[in-house]
């Protein structure tokens, strides 16, 4: 039982703060409120609990220092892979894994890009790291597969935000 209200602690934390950050850079009322909702069903649920809260502090939101290693958790990764696939603010939504092992970027809608960088916001907020999108985005733009328009506009947004000093309005 403890597991379970550790994990709706960070939950509920997380979705607040993204919640704020969604409102201050133009996403709309309702995209902001429903941020996340699939982490509420049980396909999501249990193996984040167990994941980050239950196996020794092997996840990576854990206080116990543990580092996420992909792979190591088929539950857990079957899990993050619907998440993605039911969130459309995750950019791994938008990357096409074609037959021939390909992967090809789609363009990503600016609600769900301007919900992403809420998200980070919100995780990085709710982890207790501050809110570094631009760092955040500088160590980990390499791994990402995006269209280059949506990195474009991805990389306009973030530059506007570290010049207006902080969060922004739309």
């Amino acid at each position: 039982m403890k597991a379970h209200l550790q994990y709706l602690s960070y939950v509920l934390r997380h979705k607040w703060h993204v919640f704020w950050a969604c409102r201050s850079i133009g996403v709309g009322l309702w995209q902001a409120f429903i941020h996340d909702w699939s982490k509420f069903r049980p396909r999501e649920w249990g193996p984040y609990v167990d994941y980050f809260y239950r196996r020794g502090g092997k996840g990576k939101h854990s206080n116990a220092g543990g580092a996420y290693s992909p792979g190591c958790d088929d539950a857990f990764d079957t899990a993050w892979l619907f998440h993605q696939h039911a969130n459309p603010h995750h950019h791994q939504h938008w990357a096409l894994r074609q037959d021939d092992g390909q992967t090809k970027a789609l363009p990503m809608p600016e609600k769900y890009l301007r919900e992403m960088i809420a998200d980070w916001i919100g995780a990085g907020r709710a982890q207790g790291h501050g809110d570094d999108v631009e760092g955040w985005y500088e160590r980990n733009k390499g791994k990402m597969v995006l269209h280059s328009d949506t990195r474009a506009r991805l990389e306009q947004l973030i530059e506007q935000r570290r010049c207006a000093g902080g969060p922004w309005k739309a």
